[in-house]
C-alpha cells in the first residue's frame, strides 16, 4: 500500500510538473528549455548562457556537458538554441557550437 502511494505521487508531481511548466518570464522559459532539451538529448544542462523573447515564445541558448573528461577542463560542452512557445513546449533545438570547458571565447 505504501508503495502504491509512493508510486502515484511521483507520477502526479511528474505529470502536474510538465502541465504546470508554462514559460511564464524568462525564469520560466528558461527552466523549461532546460527540461524539454535533457529529456530529449539524455545529457546534463550545464546552465542558460542565453535568452530571448520572440514572437511564438522563447529562444533560450542552454550549455550542454556532452563529453566530461579529467581534468574537468578538457570536457566538451555544447550550445544548444532551444525555441519554446509561450506554454514551455518544444518547437525546435539546435547544436550551434561544441567546445572545450577551458576555451576561450573567441
Amino acid at each position: 500500500m505504501a508503495e502504491q502511494r509512493r508510486t502515484r505521487s511521483g507520477s502526479t508531481s511528474t505529470a502536474t510538473r510538465r502541465r504546470a511548466s508554462p514559460a511564464r518570464g524568462p525564469e520560466g522559459a528558461a527552466r523549461a528549455a532546460r527540461e524539454r532539451l535533457e529529456s530529449l538529448i539524455n545529457h546534463c544542462t550545464e546552465g542558460v548562457s542565453g535568452l530571448r523573447r520572440t514572437e511564438d515564445g522563447w529562444c533560450v541558448v542552454v550549455d550542454v556537458l556532452e563529453v566530461a573528461r579529467i581534468p574537468d577542463t578538457t570536457s566538451l560542452l555544447a550550445s544548444y538554441e532551444v525555441h519554446i512557445d509561450r506554454d514551455g513546449e518544444l518547437l525546435e533545438y539546435r547544436r550551434v557550437r561544441r567546445y572545450r570547458r577551458g576555451a576561450a571565447d573567441e
